[in-house]
């Protein structure tokens, strides 16, 4: 970021900051981070942060300083120096002063924030905002450029600027004959249906029995390994699909299980009583180096090499298939070539559910047919979010109302709450796509936010969540509710003599907590008073179908992008996620050694006391 400083000036300037980490370095033993390194770090980002800070201001125009970042972003972090951010931090300041009890009793205002998409209806008029707060808050998102790097995205732009890579999931789910889609230097369109195919031959084959393992036995079990979005995801829309009936009609006889952890009990688990003669192993990793991913790759391999009396090398051609880009590494695991199912570097992993990573192990379990619904309904939420206004865009509306909440009103949680069984998985599929994605501290630019970015996110199933952690959300702290509600059940249940259904009974709950949350109760025990005025949105679906989880999942993920783009952040790196990997490594190298060189005390003692084993 200091390009736009003359080179000795900047030569100087970032000689002196850095000069403190390099001797903190030298102090270092086996690769650690020591206290002192880790402070002189944090003075020199500091130090070479502030002389950014003043080249930007002496240039006297941020486009000037970052042609590349304003061009796409509109500035780096200067969003909340704008009259717009500070029109919505006004109206969350007077809606604040409002209770929500009273602005339910407006039914002119609960019909305008109300909107209705792709058979989706979204209701916010239990959030603290009026339309013209609403107004102000699509101004914001105009001042931030959401339409433009909106456009970016869907032309292949590269946006994803800490990585130089395209941010293209948007691709994995256009249908055949839709314009081309360019990333590069290839159409995307053409090159994922073609892997489609390609999947959609071999499932067939596998389910058919016309590929069967090393002693000719059917492949009736599938075991995907991968962690974080290469399982989260997939195993969400695994579990959604369960009680379909066309899903779960396709799936019998078969088994699709998930080992993520690294940790061996996983692997013992999903093993157990599983017959390997019969196991087709699915192992998912784009680089195919991803440690723990690897480590149960490895281990189950060796699990099947020593059940199966046959040939190693037939056992794993026969037995294992690979979703990764890396073709010599598969190859040198023994993993032929046609069973090898590759994506672009433009799809993060946690926007990977549309990928092979999600399809082909689903596929293997359910048929294609189900997932080529799927992927049109994530196609019909892309289309939606591409082409919609902001003020009736549902991606947008979620997007702009957490981050409403979380930064301008200080509510910096949200309880995602699906009155479904079936999407037991989605509120942790969320938390990765949400929080590896906007939990940032840094503009584009690398200069630090003067607000906080990103909502912490949690979440169950009602109404096994309302006997868990409701309590707190009704007497306790402020949690904004997103409340996900379907209108028919997969396996509906009427009793005779009940005057309601099961689903009923489950959606006179999903309706009625948003206005205890919203209303409150007022009552002269002070143990028995609920405060209400806590903000909530209800999302209300047909019914659990693929088509309908595709677009779920795409409304989410569109909705994540708005939030960053309006912060000015990356939401599309996760650089956050790598400290803690290489400093396991270097406790692995510890561990070999059977040393506790190098660590700091607390660190040294756990070490110690654990190789005492």
């Amino acid at each position: 970021w200091l390009r736009c400083e003359p080179a000795e000036a900047r030569t100087t300037r970032t000689s002196a900051a850095l000069q403190p980490v390099v001797s903190a370095a030298m102090a270092t033993r086996n690769g650690s981070i020591t206290d002192d390194a880790v402070k002189a770090i944090g003075e020199a980002v500091k130090s070479v942060s502030d002389a950014a800070g003043a080249v930007i201001e002496t240039t006297g125009s941020l486009e000037a300083s970052f042609p590349e970042t304003a061009k796409l972003l509109n500035g780096p972090s200067g969003i909340a120096g704008t009259a717009e951010w500070k029109a919505v931090a006004a109206a969350a300041s007077q809606q604040k002063a409002k209770h929500l009890r009273d602005q339910l009793e407006d039914a002119e205002r609960c019909a305008s924030l109300r909107v209705e998409a792709e058979g989706v209806l979204l209701d916010f008029a239990r959030q603290k905002v009026d339309q013209e707060t609403m107004s102000k808050l699509v101004a914001l998102a105009r001042k931030a450029n959401v339409e433009g790097k909106r456009d970016a995205m869907f032309r292949g732009d590269v946006i994803n600027e800490t990585e130089k890579r395209s941010v293209f999931h948007a691709a994995l789910r256009a249908p055949k004959g839709a314009a081309p889609m360019i990333a590069n230097g290839e159409d995307q369109v053409k090159f994922v249906n073609g892997v489609l195919d390609k999947i959609e031959d071999f499932c067939g084959r596998v389910r058919s029995g016309k590929w069967v393992g090393a002693t000719g036995k059917k492949l009736t079990t599938v075991l995907a390994i991968g962690i974080g979005g290469s399982y989260l995801g997939p195993e969400f829309l695994y579990e959604a699909l369960r009680a379909d009936a066309t899903c779960k009609k396709a799936a019998q006889g078969r088994t699709l299980k998930f080992i993520a952890n690294v940790d061996p009990v996983d692997f013992a688990r999903q093993v157990d009583g599983v017959d390997a003669s019969s196991t087709l192993v699915v192992v998912v990793s784009k680089s195919f180096t991803t440690a723990e991913t690897i480590m149960n790759a490895k281990t189950v391999k060796n699990w099947l090499t020593s059940s199966i009396k046959a040939n190693a090398t037939d056992v794993v051609r026969q037995h294992v298939a690979a979703v990764s880009t890396q073709m010599q590494l598969t190859k040198d695991f023994g993993i032929a070539p046609e069973n090898v199912f590759a994506f672009g570097d433009y799809v993060g992993g946690r926007f990977s559910v549309h990928s092979p990573v999600g399809v082909l192990p689903l596929a293997l379990q359910y048929g294609m047919a189900p997932l080529r619904e799927f992927l049109s309904g994530a196609h019909a939420m892309d289309l939606h979010f591409k082409t919609t206004p902001l003020e009736k865009n549902l991606p947008v509306l979620l997007g702009l109302l957490g981050l409403y909440n979380s930064t301008f009103l200080g509510y910096n949680c949200k309880a995602i709450l699906p009155y479904a069984q079936a999407l037991l998985r989605f509120a942790a599929h969320v938390q990765q796509l949400d929080m590896e994605s906007n939990g940032k501290r840094v503009a584009m630019d690398g200069s630090t936010l003067s607000f906080e970015a990103g909502e912490i996110c949690f979440g169950e199933p009602g109404t096994n969540g309302q006997h868990s952690f409701y309590q707190l959300m009704h007497q306790g702290r402020i949690v904004p509710a997103e409340f996900i509600g379907f209108k028919k059940s997969q396996a509906p249940v009427t009793l005779q003599g009940n005057d309601l259904s099961n689903h009923d009974e489950l959606m006179c709950n999903f309706f009625a907590q948003p206005d205890a949350l919203a209303v409150g109760k007022v009552s002269e025990d002070p143990h028995k008073a609920f405060p209400g005025d806590r903000p909530s949105l209800s999302l209300l679906f047909d019914a659990v179908t693929p088509r309908s989880m595709g677009l779920l999942l795409a409304l989410y993920e569109h909705r994540v992008a708005v939030q960053g783009w309006v912060w000015g952040i990356n939401s599309f790196d996760q650089w956050g996620v790598q400290l803690g990997k290489v400093l396991a490594k270097e406790v692995g190298k510890g561990l070999v050694a059977k040393s506790t060189a190098g660590f700091n005390a607390s660190t040294a003692a756990l070490v110690a006391a654990y190789m005492e084993q």
